[in-house]
This record gives structure tokens, sequence and C-alpha cells, in this order.
């Protein structure tokens, strides 16, 4: 049987999906009952860019070069044209073409 088909993989997998699952509905649930004031609207404002940070964060501290001048390329574009899709598509074009052009990290 192949290692992706074990039951425990499966388990895994389904325990995980449930988790997910059940803490976003969950989360729209409590949102429900949450008077939106224009503190609490700056807060969830800001989640998107604090995401992206706390996912870059340990690839940066951990990579090299190439995800140092990636990640200054997306912040870059972030600051400028405060759109965190664009800035995040310029991070992995620059790593990307930086890694076929042959540069070390």
């Amino acid at each position: 049987m192949s290692e992706f088909l074990r039951s425990d993989v499966m388990i895994a997998f389904a325990v995980m999906t449930a988790v997910t699952v059940a803490s976003r509905l969950g989360g729209f649930w409590l949102m429900g009952y949450v008077n939106v004031t224009p503190r609490v609207r700056r807060m969830l404002d800001a989640l998107p860019g604090s995401i992206i940070v706390a996912a870059a964060l340990p690839v940066a501290v951990n990579g090299g070069p190439i995800v140092m001048v990636a990640l200054a390329a997306a912040i870059t574009v972030s600051v400028i044209r405060r759109n965190d899709f664009l800035a995040v598509a310029t991070g992995m074009l620059v790593a990307a073409v930086a890694r076929a052009l042959g540069a070390g990290g």
C-alpha cells in the first residue's frame, strides 16, 4: 500500500481537515456576536499583513540571500502599491528568477 494511503495518514488528514473547518466556521459564528467598533475594524484590517509576516518570518530567518532579496522586493511592492497579492507574487517572481539565474542560497 502507498505511504500516502496508510490509514493513520488518512485519519490525520481527516482530523486536521475537521479542526480547520471547525475553526473557520467557529470564527464566523463568534464574529456574529462581536460589536464591530472602529478599533475592532482597524484590527481586522491589519490581519492580512500580520498573517503574511507570520508565514514569511521563519522562512526569512532560515533562508539565504535570495530569500532576503525576495522579501525586500515584496515589502517594497506592498508599501508602494498597498496590494498584498501583488507583493507576494513579486517576492515569488524575484526568488524564482534569482534561482533560475543560478544565484546561491
